[in-house]
């Protein structure tokens, strides 16, 4: 980002289709966190990731599914799930003291090791509210068999 602002994009109609979905937040926050379990379920015993840590006096509604994966193996991963089919992300491939917009003498590369860690080994999965264990069982797989 090269300056500093706001990305707004709720017109009028957008915001009477989020009133009527906001009536569904319960249901819909329950689905992303039964596919999250899923996929911890799956997931969680598999050498070279991370799972997303859950703490005990919180809820996450798993707006991503964001894995840790180690050893530099991340960019590799999200090629190999692409030439399956399965859509993966970097939401943030850039720490926010790299932007040009916050870049500064006070903020130089090596300040801040873990954001710097993180946008280079974050991938976040599939995850949705009509998500289902067929869906799950094939990305699931592509990335065991991505790491055996």
């Amino acid at each position: 980002h090269d300056v500093v602002g706001v990305n707004s994009r709720l017109d009028t109609l957008q915001a009477a289709i989020l009133d009527i979905k906001l009536k569904h937040l319960d249901e819909y926050s329950a689905a992303r966190n039964a596919a999250a379990d899923y996929y911890d379920s799956q997931l969680s015993n598999l050498s070279g990731i991370v799972i997303p840590k859950r703490v005990s006096n919180s809820t996450h509604v798993f707006h991503q599914y964001t894995l840790k994966i180690a050893d530099g193996k991340r960019d590799a991963l999200k090629s190999y799930l692409a030439e399956k089919g399965i859509p993966s992300m970097v939401y943030y491939p850039y720490p926010l003291h790299f932007q040009k917009a916050y870049q500064s003498d006070r903020f130089p590369k090596g300040i801040f090791p873990v954001a710097e860690s993180l946008c280079e080994e974050v991938l976040s999965l599939p995850i949705h509210t009509e998500m289902n264990t067929q869906m799950q069982d094939y990305i699931i797989q592509a990335i065991k068999e991505y790491f055996q």
